[in-house]
């Protein structure tokens, strides 16, 4: 690492610093409970310092609790030796990046709109990796297969000590945030029967957050995990049942079709799923959801019934519409 011979090598070992441009002030106290918010970048460390992800390129900086078992936990080491609007790059070792593959597919499946989450969120994402044995993007699954030493450019931005910040859900205690829990569930519920679905998104959003960042702490597949998983499901399901009122069909086949690929024996997905294909004139997908439906929960049939009863008239639909559209093309 020749290129490197002016870093400032940081406590922790597999770890080497480079400050690009000086930040103002002295290091803030980096305690338990400080908010700390800040642009990085992550790059491979390849002769073209191939980007993996950019915070700028997304638009909305990181955020982070000191102390909250945040997945990636080097970056609060890194971060802990930087002054306010310093930019520094940092070397790491393979020991400090191996998890950065699944920190990186929540964050990514966060900006693209497709987790019921905030960019913030804490999540575990070892539950995927025994789901699908695939994180859904070629690279990192490279990085997840064969971990490699990764530059962080981090930019510190702002520092909060813990009386400085409204502490939203993300940032509270593990016992806070399951007391949490059921008040916005039930506040979702509320604003759901009033048909203010965006609101209530919004609640189980905040319910979801909240689950997810204990179970971050908890051992994948055991017991208090599994716990509140079904939690989670639960929260995500009536999410969706919200989407399906906002017309957001596909994605709501994406989440429910995730939590299928993890938990094939709930109903609810599968009935929900249905729904959503009937929407978007997915015949074959609606029937085949429905069936399943069925086969789970026969006391089911009479809404199964209805549901059939609406995807035969949208397909009559749709084929007088596609018998006009071409009417004359041919």
């Amino acid at each position: 690492m020749s290129d490197m011979k002016d870093a400032l090598l940081l406590g922790s070992e597999g770890i080497k610093k480079t400050i690009l441009h000086g930040g103002s002030g002295d290091i803030p106290k980096f305690v338990t409970g400080v908010k700390v918010t800040f642009h990085f970048r992550t790059q491979l460390c390849d002769d073209e310092r191939t980007v993996i992800d950019d915070s700028k390129a997304v638009g909305t900086p990181m955020e982070i609790v000191i102390g909250n078992m945040f997945k990636l936990d080097i970056w609060e080491t890194l971060l802990s030796s930087m002054r306010i609007g310093e930019v520094a790059e940092f070397w790491c070792d393979t020991v400090h990046t191996g998890v950065y593959p699944l920190v990186s597919k929540s964050m990514r499946r966060i900006a693209e709109g497709k987790d019921p989450v905030d960019w913030h969120i804490h999540t575990c994402g070892m539950a995927n990796m025994f789901a699908y044995h695939s994180l859904g993007y070629e690279d990192l699954d490279e990085l997840m297969k064969e971990p490699k030493p990764l530059y962080f450019v981090l930019e510190l931005l702002k520092v909060q000590q813990p009386r400085e910040y409204d502490r939203e859900t993300w940032a509270l205690s593990d016992e806070e945030r399951l007391k949490a829990v059921p008040v916005l569930h039930g506040q979702g519920n509320k604003l759901y029967k009033q048909g203010r679905y965006q609101e209530a998104t919004q609640k189980y959003k905040e319910a979801i957050i909240c689950i997810k960042n204990v179970q971050t702490k908890e051992k994948a597949w055991d017991v208090p995990w599994m716990k509140l998983e079904k939690m989670a499901n639960t929260l995500t399901l009536n999410y969706c049942q919200c989407l399906l009122r906002m017309e957001e069909y596909y994605e709501v086949i994406e989440h429910t079709t995730d939590i299928i690929n993890q938990h094939p024996g709930i109903v609810k997905a599968y009935y929900l799923r249905g729904k959503a294909h009937v929407e978007v004139w997915n015949e074959a997908e609606a029937r085949q959801d429905f069936s399943r439906v069925l086969d789970l929960n026969p006391g089911m049939k009479k809404a199964v019934k209805k549901e059939l009863a609406i995807l035969n008239m949208r397909m009559e639909e749709k084929n007088k519409e596609d018998k006009l559209k071409y009417k004359g093309m041919f």
